[in-house]
């Protein structure tokens, strides 16, 4: 393989911070929160700097020129984007999937046991650059001149370019993302990346000259998207999230059930189909019942995992699984854990407590997972568009997604929880029960005073919002 040396430099580990609003430090403690989200009181930063110049074969830069450079990108061009410019093109992730990379990104024990951070091995090879050569102590991801790959840009192979992640150019210039979703969302919600990382793509194919009814007819039959729910109920083009991050993503428990049966019930092939991963799981729905596991658990989350690769590899490799596609075209693997006894092999990695000096995989999803906040049930969910005031008096008011033209006001005792929102007009709560705005976009003011018990605008399992106006934190917890 081309590419330099791999060089040990231990970084040092990066913290996740949240947003409190303390009486006399309310604007320290937003801006410290937000700044590792590549956000700041006021607007955006841009916290993303070119990945390099393009070499051959490369169309495309940030910023400005992102769209005219994708209007004449042709299939097998990189393109050099920003995560806040991407279009899902699935309504849902595997959480757990997503909280694994949070997890190991968030620790340390990568560095303990003498390598870089995984997040800049998975930087490395989703930018087509194979693996992280050298990580400057305080590197971030959010930054690519403070760590090296061992492919220099321009020197990528065939094999290296396999590796990234590949994007459609639609009307417009618009580019959806077609494989993917989980690894950027996770340089989206880890602190030292955000919305501006920058991330070099892997274009499939043009269809900018088509009209939106079109391009989606062709979306769809390429099968380049995914319209079913995390219960596997059909949806429209409509109901896709507009830009990446856990907060406009649903949950579907059998997308994260699938990846942690990866090299223990299935392989993925060379040629792998698109969505591999939630075709598995619309099978694995009619043969292991998760309601019937504490996933909370990890010994019943593992027995979960053993009984979904154990299926999967229990089948004849010539069953259709879904979409007209076999077992074996999805890659079942005809020996469960190749074969080895359940301690070893991948299952037992797999099994490896957080304590562990290289805990598994599920270990880091649930250990992140319990550091991420449990918010109020909501009364009353709002989606779609809504213009004019909106005045939150009691209960707790979820904007899922929503489009809200006009000012919002929480009264005393009420709670507003706001994920993957788009607000234009003030936002003001005083005296409110938990304030809450994760994936949010707010064009106006912001005021929390008050808070009786949670106001949470940063933190583990939020993503980063988009402030652009002044911010004014008094006395929230």
């Amino acid at each position: 393989m081309t590419g330099s040396a791999r060089t040990q430099h231990r970084p040092d580990s990066h913290r996740t911070a949240r947003a409190g609003g303390l009486p006399g430090g309310a604007a320290r403690g937003l801006a410290a929160g937000l700044a590792v989200g590549a956000l700041a009181l006021g607007g955006v930063v841009a916290s993303g700097s070119p990945v390099g110049a393009a070499p051959a074969g490369t169309a495309g830069t940030t910023g400005a020129g992102a769209k005219s450079a994708a209007l004449k990108a042709q299939p097998g061009d990189l393109l050099d984007v920003t995560l806040d410019q991407l279009r899902p093109t699935q309504p849902s992730v595997g959480f757990d999937q997503i909280y694994y990379k949070l997890g190991r990104y968030s620790s340390t024990k990568d560095e303990q046991n003498g390598d870089f951070n995984k997040r800049f091995d998975d930087w490395c090879e989703t930018n087509g650059q194979e693996k992280a050569a050298t990580v400057s102590p305080g590197a971030k991801l959010s930054d690519p001149s403070t760590f090296t790959c061992t492919v220099p840009v321009g020197q990528e192979t065939d094999e290296t370019r396999a590796a990234m992640k590949t994007v459609v150019v639609g009307p417009g210039g618009e580019l959806y993302l077609t494989d993917g979703h989980h690894s950027l969302t996770s340089f989206l919600e880890t602190p030292d990346g955000g919305p501006k990382t920058s991330i070099r793509l892997r274009v499939t194919g043009n269809l900018s000259g088509l009209s939106p009814a079109a391009f989606w007819r062709t979306m769809q039959e390429k099968k380049w998207v995914w319209l079913r729910d995390e219960n596997n109920k059909p949806i429209t083009t409509d109901q896709l999230p507009q830009r990446l991050g856990l907060a406009g993503f649903h949950d579907d428990r059998y997308r994260s059930l699938v990846y942690f049966t990866r090299d223990i019930g299935y392989r993925a092939p060379a040629e792998t189909a698109e969505y591999l991963e939630f075709l598995w799981g619309t099978w694995l729905r009619d043969r292991v019942n998760l309601d019937s596991y504490d996933l909370g658990s990890p010994d019943s989350y593992l027995t979960a995992v053993r009984a979904a690769s154990e299926a999967m590899s229990g089948t004849a490799g010539d069953t259709v699984i879904a979409d007209g596609r076999t077992a074996d075209e999805l890659g079942r693997m005809a020996e469960w854990n190749d074969g080895k006894k359940p301690t070893g092999g991948e299952f037992g990695k797999l099994s490896a407590p957080i304590s562990d000096k290289k805990p598994g995989k599920l270990a880091y999803a649930l250990d992140f997972r319990g550091r991420v906040p449990a918010g109020p049930a909501c009364t009353k969910t709002l989606t779609g568009k809504h213009t004019g005031p909106l005045v939150v008096s009691s209960g707790v008011i979820c904007l899922n997604g929503t489009s809200q033209t006009g000012p919002v006001v929480v009264t005393g005792g009420a709670s507003l929880i706001a994920k993957g929102a788009d607000i234009t007009g003030p936002v003001q709560a005083v005296g409110a029960t938990t304030v809450e705005l994760c994936g949010t976009s707010l064009t106006g003011p912001l005021s929390v005073v008050n808070t009786k018990q949670r106001l949470t605008l940063s933190g583990p399992g939020c993503t980063p919002n988009t402030l652009n106006g002044p911010v004014q934190l008094v006395g929230n917890p």
